[in-house]
């Protein structure tokens, strides 16, 4: 079975971007957002980029975009959003 292509768009305060697109890291719902949770409490993510280390702490960072969202998400969060200029 093919994992599927993921990806986060990181903001930053300095109005730059970087964009990242990864394999999924588990088919398993319940530990995606185990995951997901892990890394907000963590407040950085880590990832082996090219064969090199990349950590991105959250001091640095405006908002973060990930795709797609998963079908579990953290508790208290907004479902079916969208955004208006």
């Amino acid at each position: 079975m093919e994992l599927l292509k993921r990806g986060l768009t990181i903001f930053f305060c300095d109005n730059s971007k970087v964009h990242i697109e990864f394999p999924s890291q588990t088919n398993n719902e319940s530990a995606q957002l185990l995951k997901l949770e892990e890394v907000l409490e963590r407040r950085q993510i880590i990832a082996e980029i090219d064969g090199a280390l990349l950590v991105i702490p959250f001091e640095n960072v405006k908002y973060i975009q990930g795709y797609p969202a998963p079908s579990k998400m953290p508790r208290g969060s907004i479902k079916g959003a969208s955004v208006q200029d």
